[in-house]
C-alpha cells in the first residue's frame, strides 16, 4: 500500500489540445524548439501549428532539428551549445520518444559544464550530480510509446563506448505536456505498433516488478486494457482517432507508473540490443525478447498473480493460469503484424547473447533489482538465446 509520487507536469490531454498551447503560461521568453531530423512534424502540420502557438504565447524560438531515432551523446552536446548560443531559456520538445528523451539531456547540459557522460550513472559514466537544475521543458508528443512527456528520464547512446543508458534528474521533469492524438495520425503503422508495445511493456514490467503497489497496479492494468483493445485498430487505420486516443492514454500513463514503480530488466536487455545494433527500433527489440522474458518468470512462479491479472486485462477474462498472458501477448503481436520480428534481420548473432547480457547489467543494472526473482548473467543470456531468430 506504500508509494511515493510527485509530478509537477500539467497534462493537457485529448484531441485538439495543441490549440491550447498558446494560452498557457510559458516558463521562459525564448524556446529551443527541439524536433527530429525526419519529416513527421512537418508532414503532419504539427511544426507549423506549433510556430503559431508559440507566437500566440508571445515567445521567440530557435529551431534545432537534428534528433535521430536513437539519440547520441554528440547530438545532445551540439543541441545544448546551440541553446546557449541562441539565448534560449526553456525547451519546447516536439516529437516522439527520441525527441522527448533528448530534451531532458539537452536541458541539463545547457546549464551544466562538461560532457553528458560526466553525469550519466552506469557503464562508463562518471555519475556526477548536476550542479544546476537545467532548462524548463514543455513537451508536445507526436507518438504514443514512451510516456517521456511527463517524466524526467531519457535514454542516450554513446557510440564510442557502445552504451545506451538512461539519464535523468527529478528537476528535469517537464512543466507542461501536450498529448494530442490528432498529431499522431501520420505515424506509419509499423511504428505505431513498435511504439504501442513499448508503452505496453512499461506497464507489464511495472506489474512484474518487486515495487508494484496499489496505485501503479491500478494504472498499469487500466493502460494494458486500453492498449490491448485499441492498438490493433490504430495499427490498421492511423486515422482512427478513438483508437489513437486510447493508446495515447496508455502511453502517457506509462510516464506515471514508471515513477511509481520501476520497470524491469526487459528494458535493460533491449537497450543493450540497440546499443550494439543501433538501427534496431526500441519497440521492435522489446517485442523480440518479450515472450522469452515473461516465460522466465512464469517458469519460476515469481509473480503468477500479476500474469493472470494482465491476461484478464488483455481480453482473456476467465484466465486462471499465468501462461495465458503469453497467449494474449502473442495474439496481440499477431493482430498488430509484429509477431515475426527477427534479431538476425538487424545483424544480431546468437553468439552475442552473453555479451548482450553483460551489457544489459553494465548499462542499466539497477533495473535487474526490480525483477521479481534473481536473474543471473547466464539466465539473461539464455533469454536472448530463446528469443533469437
Amino acid at each position: 500500500m506504500q508509494f511515493d509520487f510527485y509530478n509537477p507536469t500539467r497534462i493537457l490531454f485529448g484531441k485538439g489540445m495543441l490549440n491550447q498551447l498558446g494560452k498557457q503560461p510559458m516558463p521562459g521568453k525564448k524556446a529551443l524548439l527541439l524536433t527530429s531530423n525526419g519529416k513527421s512534424a512537418r508532414v503532419s502540420g504539427a511544426l507549423d501549428r506549433t510556430f503559431v502557438q508559440l507566437a500566440e504565447a508571445g515567445v521567440e524560438y530557435a529551431l534545432f532539428d537534428k534528433v535521430m531515432e536513437n539519440p547520441v551523446r554528440e547530438m545532445i552536446m551540439e543541441g545544448a551549445a546551440f541553446a546557449r548560443n541562441e539565448g534560449c531559456d526553456f525547451i519546447v520538445a516536439l516529437g516522439g520518444g527520441a525527441v522527448l528523451d533528448s530534451s531532458v539531456a539537452i536541458a541539463a547540459m545547457a546549464t551544466n559544464e562538461g560532457d553528458l557522460w560526466d553525469y550519466v550513472c552506469g557503464g562508463t559514466g562518471k555519475g556526477k550530480a548536476l550542479v544546476h537544475p537545467g532548462l524548463p521543458i514543455v513537451t508536445i508528443t507526436l507518438t504514443a510509446g514512451t510516456g517521456s512527456e511527463v517524466n524526467c528520464w531519457g535514454v542516450i547512446s554513446n557510440l564510442d563506448t557502445q552504451e545506451k543508458i538512461g539519464f535523468g534528474d527529478p528537476r528535469l521533469t517537464p512543466v507542461l505536456a501536450i498529448v494530442d492524438p490528432e498529431l499522431m495520425r501520420t505515424v506509419p503503422s509499423r511504428y505505431t505498433a513498435y511504439q504501442g508495445f513499448d508503452a505496453l511493456f512499461h506497464h507489464t514490467e511495472v506489474m512484474m516488478s518487486r515495487g508494484r503497489n496499489v496505485l501503479s497496479e491500478a494504472i498499469a492494468l487500466s493502460s494494458i486494457e486500453n492498449i490491448a483493445t485499441y492498438l490493433p485498430r490504430a495499427v490498421a487505420d492511423g486515422e482512427d482517432l478513438q483508437a489513437r486516443e486510447h493508446v495515447a492514454y496508455g502511453s502517457t500513463m506509462a510516464g506515471i507508473t514508471m515513477q511509481l514503480t520501476s520497470t524491469t530488466a526487459q528494458h535493460s536487455m533491449e537497450h543493450s540490443l540497440s546499443a550494439y545494433h543501433h538501427n534496431l527500433p526500441h519497440g521492435a527489440g522489446l517485442i523480440m525478447i518479450s515472450q522469452a522474458f515473461a516465460q522466465f518468470f512464469i517458469e519460476r512462479h515469481a509473480c503468477d498473480d500479476a500474469f493472470v491479472k494482465m491476461a484478464r486485462a488483455m481480453g482473456r477474462r476467465n484466465a486462471t493460469q499465468p501462461e495465458e498472458f503469453l497467449t494474449a501477448l502473442l495474439e496481440l503481436q499477431k493482430a498488430c503484424g509484429v509477431a515475426d520480428l527477427k534479431m538476425s534481420d538487424y545483424g544480431v548473432s546468437v553468439d552475442e547473447c552473453m555479451t548482450l547480457a553483460k551489457g544489459a547489467r553494465s548499462m542499466q543494472g539497477g533495473l535487474f533489482a526490480a525483477n521479481p526473482c534473481e536473474m543471473t548473467d547466464e539466465d539473461c543470456a539464455e533469454i536472448f538465446r530463446r528469443a533469437y531468430r
